[in-house]
C-alpha cells in the first residue's frame, strides 16, 4: 500500500507542477444558462446543455413520471431483465431523427464508442481515426485489438494516402471521426470522407455528440452533407437532448448485430426509464420547435464576430491561451466577472493549446455574449 500511496502522490505532485490537476467543484444548475458555486451567481458557457432541455418543464416532468411509474433503475442488461417499453419508443424516434432503419441505444456515449467499435472490428482490421478525435472513439479502437493508425485532423490527404498504402492488407477498415469536433467546434467533411470510404470499401463511423439538436435543423451535422453515406452514425442523449446515454442509429443487421455481441449492451445494465423518458421529450420539443436548434450557433456566431474569431462552425467555440497556467489564469478572472468558461488542458488538448472552451446555448442573452465577448478580448491582447 506503501508504493501506491507514493505512485498516486508522486503523479499528483506532478500534475500539479504543470498546472494540469483537476479538481471537482460543486456547481448547481438553474435554468436559462445559470449556475451556482460557492454561494454566487455565475452565466455558464462551459456546459453542453446547448438548448437547455435538461431544464425544461415538459423535459423535467416526462422524466419524473417515468420515474414515479416505473422506478428509478433499469435493474439489470435489457437481455436479462427484459426491454423496457420506452427504449424500444425511444430507439425508433432516434432512427426516424437520423434517417436509418434502426438504433441501439446505450449507457452513455463513451460506453456506446466502447461498444459499437469492437463489435465490428478487432484483430486483422484496420482503424482510421482522426487524430482529434473523442477519447471515446481512441478508447474502442484500442479495445478491439485491430491496428490503429490516426490521420491527420481533417486532412483527406493523408487519409488516401494510408488506405491505398493501408488497404489491400487488411479484412475490413473502420474510418472514425467526429461529426462536430469537441475542443475546437469544428465540423468534419463527411461527404469528403463518405466518397473515400466508398472507395475504398472503408465503414464510416461518425460521433455526433455535438451535432445532433444544433445543426441541420436538429438532425445532427450528418444532415449538413445529405449525399454522404455514413452507415454508423453514433451520439449522445446528455448534450442537446438534455437528457443521459449514447446511441448508435444504423441498418437493422447493423442494430441487431449490437444487441446481441455489444458487450456496453450485452453486459451493462439498461437505460432507466427516466432517461428514455426525458429524450423522448427533448425531441419532441425539437421537431416542434425547429427555430429553436438554430439559436445556438446564431449565438455563437454573434460571439466570433464580436471578438474577432474566425465564423463559428457549431455552438463550441475554442478561445487559444496557449500555456496551462495561463488558460487557468484566465478562467478565474472570468469566474471573477461572472462567468464560468472552463480552462481546457492537455491531455485533452495538445500541448501549447490550452484554451477556454466556450459552449453556446439558446439560454444565453445578447447582453452577456457581448460582454463575456469585450472581456475576451482583453484576455486575448494582453496573451499575444
Amino acid at each position: 500500500m506503501q508504493s501506491l500511496e507514493a505512485f498516486a502522490g508522486g503523479k499528483l505532485a506532478a500534475l500539479e507542477a504543470g498546472s494540469l490537476r483537476r479538481t471537482l467543484r460543486p456547481t448547481r444548475r438553474f435554468a436559462d444558462a445559470i449556475v451556482e458555486r460557492d454561494g454566487r451567481r455565475l452565466v455558464s458557457f462551459s456546459c453542453n446543455d446547448y438548448l437547455n432541455l435538461s431544464q425544461h418543464p415538459a423535459v423535467r416532468a416526462a422524466a419524473a413520471e417515468a420515474a414515479l411509474n416505473y422506478g428509478a433503475g433499469a435493474a439489470a442488461s435489457r437481455l436479462v431483465t427484459g426491454d423496457h417499453p420506452l427504449l424500444g419508443d425511444l430507439e425508433k424516434r432516434l432512427a426516424r431523427l437520423k434517417g436509418t432503419e434502426a438504433a441501439c441505444l446505450f449507457g452513455s456515449g463513451y460506453m456506446a464508442n466502447l461498444g459499437v467499435i469492437p463489435t465490428f472490428a478487432g484483430p486483422g482490421d484496420l482503424i482510421l481515426v482522426d487524430a482529434l478525435a473523442h477519447a471515446c472513439i481512441w478508447a474502442g479502437a484500442k479495445l478491439s485489438g485491430a491496428r490503429v493508425i490516426a490521420f491527420v485532423h481533417n486532412d483527406m490527404a493523408d487519409l488516401e494516402r494510408i488506405l491505398v498504402a493501408e488497404r489491400a492488407g487488411v479484412r475490413h477498415v473502420l474510418v472514425a471521426t467526429d461529426g462536430v469536433f469537441s475542443m475546437d467546434g469544428d465540423l468534419a467533411p463527411l461527404d469528403r470522407l463518405s466518397d473515400l470510404c466508398t472507395r475504398h470499401d472503408a465503414w464510416l463511423l461518425s460521433d455526433d455528440a455535438h451535432g445532433v439538436g444544433v445543426l441541420g435543423e436538429g438532425r445532427g451535422s450528418a444532415a449538413l452533407f445529405p449525399q454522404a453515406h455514413i452507415p454508423l452514425q453514433m451520439g449522445t442523449l446528455s448534450k442537446a437532448l438534455g437528457s443521459f446515454g449514447g446511441y448508435l442509429c444504423g441498418s437493422q443487421a447493423v442494430v441487431d448485430l449490437l444487441k446481441t455481441r455489444a458487450r456496453t449492451v450485452v453486459y451493462a445494465t439498461g437505460l432507466p426509464p427516466a432517461s428514455a423518458a426525458a429524450a423522448l421529450a427533448a425531441l419532441d420539443l425539437i421537431e416542434a420547435e425547429p427555430e429553436l436548434t438554430a439559436l445556438p450557433l446564431a449565438r455563437a456566431r454573434a460571439f466570433t464576430e464580436a471578438v474577432g474569431l474566425p465564423p463559428a462552425q457549431s455552438p463550441i467555440v475554442p478561445v487559444i491561451i496557449g500555456s496551462a497556467t495561463a488558460a487557468l489564469a484566465a478562467s478565474t478572472r472570468l469566474e471573477a466577472e461572472g462567468f464560468l468558461v472552463v480552462a481546457i488542458r492537455p491531455p485533452t488538448v495538445p500541448d501549447g493549446t490550452a484554451r477556454l472552451r466556450l459552449a453556446f446555448s439558446a439560454a444565453h442573452t445578447e447582453t452577456d455574449i457581448a460582454r463575456l465577448a469585450g472581456l475576451v478580448r482583453q484576455i486575448l491582447a494582453e496573451v499575444a
